[in-house]
């Protein structure tokens, strides 16, 4: 049986930004460093890994402060939450297919 990976989505392909995608899907919203803490990833690391999601619109960004101090909070956008459902569909199939 031919197995289609064509359904992956290239933006999961990294276990971070599942795991980003997992968080912000299971949560409203979560912010920089409490994903960064939850992760165990560094500032440049977890911000290189939002960034692309932010580019493919899987992500929103909203920057605000607490007194005086930045706060950077990060939600799924519904774009994001549909090819996240779907990128996981497709390797159910794939799991799917190899146990037959």
């Amino acid at each position: 049986m031919k197995i289609n990976f064509e359904k992956l989505d290239k933006a999961f392909e990294n276990r971070l930004r599942l795991q980003i995608m997992s968080v912000l899907v299971a949560n409203q919203r979560y912010d920089f460093n409490s994903l960064k803490e939850l992760l165990d990833i560094t500032d440049g690391n977890l911000a290189s890994h939002l960034k692309g999601l932010e580019k493919e619109e899987y992500i929103l960004v909203n920057k605000s402060f607490l007194g005086r101090k930045p706060n950077t909070n990060y939600e799924a956008t519904e774009k994001g939450k549909k090819a996240f459902a779907a990128h996981l569909d497709a390797l159910e199939q794939i799991i799917k297919s190899n146990k037959n």
